[in-house]
């Protein structure tokens, strides 16, 4: 016999006792395992049965409740009623008057309108707490604190409440305490001083910093969070295994994230004194790896047209300069990769004079023949139309309801792929407050008359 647990809420566990050879629990534990039939079926997303509550907002919280949303997780995702999430209206609108990129981060969330600043709107986010596994928050440290929202608050509430915290900086140092947006950490990080164009006197940036055009901090930070929920979950289950219930908080500075990155950076400064400068369009210390001048193209002849060549292995190395007709650049001269830097100059030259001669529809299909990674530059409009892309249904047309019809949206799938978890997008990102009732209702018991009053005081929308 084994006993098999199920659905996810702290305080609503059930057991139910079946007839079976081998049968473990969830693998995230008792407080929020799935039913038997559940347990089998091979397209269970392996994190249903887990509730998140999500009282981030704008892209580094939000993102980690959006991956762990799409592989089963329940996301209820508390917003303001005036206005809701501030990336709801971010960027290009649609014609409903809600940002497309919301859509797209709010996917399989039940958006819930609480007004925290009222006394009453945190006691329904604490209730709620209570029935939840984990907490995702990305305000600053001392936010949820004062708002008697934080992990000694809603602990005694359900002691084995995981509470995700994203912050610029993290929870402790002294630096805990202030704000810290993506581009403020990113540069703190030592991420922006690499990325830019080479001083030759200096060695250090000529001009300011090239920022990618995406919050890349908050994506990284999100997705540190996602990986850290999960294994809090993991550990959770050890603990429920040997009788403990403890509360854990997984803590994430934006500037560690990035930190995370930077590779061998710190080590090579550590032990060669090496300081690591930008590299324009190449990347310090591999050859040839960069992006090389080819024909305009004809539809935009005033522009310059850009192809990505990355043969930095010394197979790889030899097979491009055999495609581009410069055997005699290949030898023990040029190889292993630290003669080719050495040779650097000599190297980008040659490429760029046969690159320079060509179209890059010419250069991808001459090297994608020879065996040598290429790619060509693409904005969003080709990127949608790729074949790689549409093999693999890594962009989705997700429906947007609305009372006179609706819409499809397209937005890039979430991934890893999974194959066989049943993870998939099942809802674009809600209207705001479409699951107040629905949540309040259902899993705190009001009924339509406290609900009514509620909306009436403002507490809820």
């Amino acid at each position: 016999m084994a006993s098999i647990l199920f659905r996810s809420s702290a305080n609503r566990t059930t057991v139910s006792t079946v007839r079976t050879t081998r049968l473990s629990p969830s693998v995230f534990g008792s407080k929020f395992s799935t039913s038997t039939a559940d347990t089998c079926a091979a397209d269970d997303p392996p994190l249903s049965g887990v509730r998140v509550l999500e009282l981030g907002q704008v892209i580094a919280g939000p993102f980690c409740g959006q991956l762990l949303g799409h592989f089963g997780a329940e996301v209820i995702k508390i917003e303001p009623p005036s206005g809701g999430d501030p990336l709801r209206v971010w960027r290009e609108l649609d014609v409903d008057g809600v940002s497309p990129w919301f859509r797209s981060l709010g996917r399989n969330k039940k958006s819930v309108a609480i007004d925290l600043r009222k006394d009453e709107g945190r006691e329904l986010v604490k209730q709620i707490a209570a029935k939840s596994d984990v907490v995702v928050e990305n305000f600053k440290p001392g936010t949820l604190e004062k708002w008697g929202l934080g992990p000694e608050d809603l602990h005694p509430l359900n002691p084995s409440l995981i509470f995700t915290r994203v912050s610029g900086f993290g929870q402790t140092g002294p630096w805990s305490s202030r704000p810290g947006f993506a581009s403020v950490c990113e540069a703190e990080s030592g991420f922006r001083y690499i990325n830019g164009f080479v001083d030759p006197d200096t060695g250090g940036l000529s001009g300011p910093p090239v920022r990618p055009n995406i919050s890349l901090g908050d994506s990284v930070a999100g997705l540190h969070a996602a990986f850290g929920t999960v294994l809090a979950l993991i550990s959770r289950q050890k603990l429920v295994s040997q009788g403990k219930q403890k509360s854990q908080t997984v803590d994430v500075s934006i500037m560690e994230s990035m930190l995370n990155l930077m590779e061998g950076i710190i080590p090579e400064y550590d032990r060669k004194g090496k300081v690591r400068g930008p590299s324009g369009s190449s990347v310090t210390g591999i050859v040839p790896t960069n992006a090389y001048p080819c024909l305009p193209s004809p539809s935009s002849p005033d522009s310059p047209t850009y192809i990505i060549i990355g043969a930095n292995g010394d197979t790889l190395y030899a097979r491009l300069m055999r495609a581009i007709g410069r055997e005699d650049l290949i030898g023990p001269l040029y190889a292993p990769n630290h003669h080719r830097v050495a040779r650097q100059a000599e190297i980008e030259a040659a490429i760029s004079e046969w690159t320079s001669a060509r179209s890059a529809e010419e250069v991808f299909d001459v090297l994608g023949k020879a065996g040598v990674p290429v790619g060509r530059v693409l904005g969003v409009q080709d990127i949608v139309e790729h074949e790689q892309v549409k093999a693999r249904g890594a962009v989705e047309d997700v429906w947007v309801p609305k009372e006179d019809g609706g819409w499809n949206v397209k937005m890039p799938r979430v991934f890893p792929v999974l194959a066989g978890s049943g993870a998939k997008t099942r809802w674009a990102g809600p209207d705001l407050g479409a699951h107040t009732d629905e949540v309040l209702m259902e899993e705190l018991g009001l009924d339509a008359n406290e609900i009514a009053r509620l909306r009436q005081d403002g507490v809820i929308g």
